[in-house]
């Protein structure tokens, strides 16, 4: 079957001219006179396009208005320019509109040919990796711990209703990931997937943004806003950060989501509203409810199918499929590097780090280290930051023990609790040390957790450093801040510890 393009300009004359060329080079087409036209041709979930030619200038929605609400919408289709003026400046907006390509009117079959061919093997490679992923985004997910099986678990069950959902983790986790998976499974996968970060919008814009404004309704509205509740129409909002929106704007977001309506600013006229909603957080919102900073109705409203995403350091098992997929990806998208592989050293000393930025954080050590490498395989040393705050670790040390054995084995308390959770083929077995130090097995021969075995050491750390939390810190092969969040996590007080 040939491409299909849609043709979209004003001009009587050059959409003949066109759709003639297009037709002589093979290719199916669909004509529209006009920005609006194009705008819904584009966004018809039904229509199959490979390439839009798009005239720059029309009089109801220009060019420039389109492919902004294709980016917005995560329309990839591939948007060659058609304009009578080709000044540098308009190049350059076009450009970072998203234009694939820019074309001068009259434009040559040869320059036409050659740009169309261009995007019709952007369009197919694009459909080829929907493929190769699925339908869904949830197969592009580089996990495959207990924890992150759960989390699958919770999408699909999400997916077959439009429930809404409130995905909780820190920073970095991937939450908007997942909402878009999420997306991607429903029935709503063809319909816009609307983003909004609620930290990010200024306090006196937030109604404006969500609900839209007419023209006029207040100073610099200088034009009509549809606002996001009207872009995500038919699919999904997905509020990131919600915990950061004021409680002005809470009440209203409220409003919308019970009543399914929303009222422009400045407008007297209601409209109806048809979203599935699916919210993010990495605060405590309980807490923040406690303390008056989020509305108890709102909470209720958005957390009625909750998923949380367990921090990276709590799914460690899942860094060598991560590092792995880094990788290739890096390599693909920059040839220059060499880097094919990583160390097992280089491996175990990221397993040690407890990644307080989680995932996106190991990303970018990751691209960092493919700069910094000069071989094929990713060493220690391609890690510097990594490995000047996972003290207390010897690379030579950590060769092929997995890091698990050396936990076990070694002696000192500081090398054990620095040692990284190692690989599958490690063995854990009783310690050497004194029982009181660090007991490996509990009264019936089993293994205790590890939580336990961290909180412990902690505690005995804190009480044999009498409460020096730098000496302590630094003996235990971690940075302050990381001592304090653990001491947190594992409600340790740091005070009853060091009179002991």
């Amino acid at each position: 079957m040939s491409a299909h393009i849609l043709i979209a300009d004003d001009d009587p004359v050059q959409r003949r001219l066109i759709e003639a060329a297009v037709g002589r080079l093979g290719y199916s087409s669909s004509v529209v006179d006009g920005g609006a036209k194009a705008l819904d041709a584009i966004t018809d979930p039904d229509a199959q396009i490979d390439a839009i030619l798009l005239d720059l200038v029309m009089p109801d929605i220009d060019g420039l208005t389109i492919m902004r609400a294709m980016r917005e919408r995560d329309i990839e289709t591939p948007v060659i320019v058609l304009t009578a003026q080709g000044g540098i400046d308009v190049v350059i907006s076009a450009m970072r509109a998203g234009a694939f390509d820019f074309l001068v009117k009259p434009v040559s079959p040869e320059r036409l040919k050659s740009a169309l061919e261009a995007a019709i093997k952007v369009k197919t490679r694009q459909t080829r990796d929907a493929g190769e992923n699925g339908a869904s985004a949830r197969h592009r997910m580089i996990a495959g711990s207990e924890a992150m099986d759960r989390v699958r678990a919770l999408m699909r069950k999400a997916a077959a209703s439009d429930i809404p959902v409130l995905i909780e983790g820190d920073s970095g986790t991937g939450k908007e990931l997942i909402a878009r998976a999420i997306q991607a499974e429903s029935i709503r996968s063809n319909k816009p997937f609307v983003v909004v970060n609620c930290g990010a919008i200024p306090e006196n814009l937030i109604e404006s943004i969500l609900f839209g404004h007419e023209k006029g309704a207040f100073t610099g509205a200088t034009e009509k806003h549809t606002g996001k509740f009207v872009e995500a129409n038919g699919g999904t909002l997905f509020l990131d950060e919600i915990g950061e929106l004021p409680l002005e704007a809470q009440v209203k977001l409220l409003r919308a989501i019970q009543e399914g309506e929303i009222e422009p600013v400045g407008s007297r006229t209601i409209r109806k509203v048809d979203i599935r909603f699916i919210s993010a957080t990495n605060r405590d919102l309980i807490a923040a409810i406690k303390a008056g900073r989020f509305r108890e109705d709102l909470f209720y409203r958005l957390n009625v199918f909750p998923i949380l995403v367990p921090a990276l350091r709590q799914r460690d098992t899942d860094i060598p499929q991560l590092v792995h997929h880094f990788i290739e990806m890096y390599r693909r998208e920059q040839r220059s590097f060499r880097a094919r592989g990583i160390s097992p050293e280089a491996l175990a000393l990221l397993q040690a780090h407890d990644w307080p930025g989680n995932i996106r954080q190991l990303q970018n050590a990751v691209f960092r280290a493919m700069v910094l490498c000069d071989g094929k395989t990713l060493q220690v040393s391609d890690f510097p930051q990594i490995q000047a705050q996972v003290h207390g670790i010897d690379p030579e040390e950590l060769s092929g023990t997995g890091g698990r054995e050396t936990l076990a084995s070694t002696p000192p308390l500081d090398s054990a609790l620095s040692s990284p959770a190692g690989s599958a083929n490690s063995v854990w077995r009783e310690p050497t040390q004194p029982a009181d130090v660090l007991r490996i097995l509990d009264s019936t021969g089993n293994v205790r957790p590890l939580v336990e075995l961290e909180a412990e050491a902690i505690a005995f750390a804190i009480d044999h450093y009498g409460g020096q939390m730098s000496e302590v810190a630094r003996r235990l092969g971690i940075g302050r801040s990381t001592l304090y969040r653990k001491l947190k996590e594992y409600n340790l007080d740091q005070a009853e510890l060091a009179a002991e």
